[in-house]
């Protein structure tokens, strides 16, 4: 068996069964992967508490040989990120951006750049409040590491062409909030 140790965030979480959750990280070393964790959703489990939406975490993967889904056996809070939980906006936000990451990479190819533009994402608006400009300097910074970045063109256009799907839903409900609370 294959042992995986790296750092990722949480990007998604869905149970699996009464006892154990299927949780979605994106992570430096395998790009966004889906794990189970065992018996996480029960009360005494060494996971109770640490797999909430947008922790960055150190993990220890046991990589499964012929399947997407691997089995999580460690995982200890590197940053909470608590922050993200103070407004609805702040949410999100960072769930906008998950999203956009989401979109623009493939599933389990390692994805340096992309988990540094998260976790420095997610550790702004952790500390400061979500404004037009961070998003649309994220939206920049994806277009930069797809290679598809044009000077004069308009960041969410431009993914919206590119993307499979198109540009992610919230942002249009993010961008109406942020316009409504600059008035």
């Amino acid at each position: 068996m294959v042992i995986l140790k790296t750092s990722g965030t949480v990007i998604g979480r869905i149970p699996l069964t009464e006892s154990s959750l299927i949780v979605q990280w994106c992570t430096r070393d395998a790009g966004i992967i889906k794990t189970v964790a065992k018996g996480a959703r029960q009360l005494k489990s060494p996971f109770a508490g640490k797999l909430d939406l947008f922790f960055r975490c150190e993990l220890e993967i046991h990589l499964a040989r012929s399947s997407d889904l691997h089995i999580l056996k460690e995982s200890a809070i590197t940053d909470s990120r608590l922050g993200l939980r103070r407004s609805y906006q702040q949410t999100l936000t960072a769930s906008y951006f998950v999203k956009l990451i989401e979109k623009a990479t493939e599933a389990a190819t390692p994805i340096p750049e992309f988990d540094d533009l998260l976790n420095r994402a997610l550790g702004f608006l952790d500390k400061n409040e979500v404004n037009l400009k961070a998003i649309l300097h994220f939206e920049k910074q994806i277009l930069l590491l797809l290679g598809i970045e044009v000077e004069g063109n308009d960041p969410p256009q431009t993914l919206n062409h590119h993307l499979t799907g198109g540009i992610p839903k919230q942002r249009d409900e993010l961008i109406k909030r942020l316009i409504k609370t600059d008035i």
